[in-house]
């Protein structure tokens, strides 16, 4: 079980390092003036600064709501049935990433439609693989080959010529 205000200073921290994240990556490109204007990294600067100070202003508003009684904070957000269902929907997401990286692009992308139609969708074998396939060839004909924007590939693809 996991309280709202668990989940807002989590948030929060996230996002205050993504933001410092980003700062400490800009000043690689410098971040002042140069005879051109702006160096590169002033732009991504600022940005990653906005969002550090935004996210260190909602932890100090929600332990300050928190210190304040706040019966709104006191709530669930998260409940065992509802971790449950969001479990559900990010491990198939993190095994197609995982997938993307270790076979390619088109291989994961098969493997997550068709457990996505059949197993959790309840559709029948042949329209979940039909979609998965299709999927799969038109990605590969529209950016493969129209576009010309590759794809990642693994091995399979590599054997098949892909």
């Amino acid at each position: 079980m996991i309280s709202r205000f668990q989940a807002e200073i989590a948030t929060a921290l996230a996002t205050l390092a993504f933001g410092l994240v980003i700062v400490g990556g800009a000043r690689e490109f410098g971040i002042g003036w140069d005879s051109s204007g702006p160096q590169p990294g002033a732009f991504p600067f600022y940005c990653g600064l906005l969002i550090a100070l935004a996210s260190a202003g909602t932890i100090a508003t929600t332990v300050g709501r928190r210190m304040g009684g706040s019966a709104a904070l006191a709530g669930i957000f998260l409940d065992r049935e509802q971790g449950k269902r969001v479990l559900s929907f990010f491990l198939p997401m993190l095994a197609f990433v995982i997938l993307t990286v270790t076979l390619g692009m088109y291989v994961a992308m098969l493997l997550y439609l068709v457990f996505a139609m059949r197993f959790q969708g309840r559709f029948g074998w042949l329209p979940s693989l039909a979609t998965a396939f299709g999927t799969a060839a038109f990605f590969y004909l529209g950016l493969e080959k129209f576009a010309q924007v590759g794809l990642l590939k693994g091995p399979i693809e590599a054997m098949l010529g892909l």
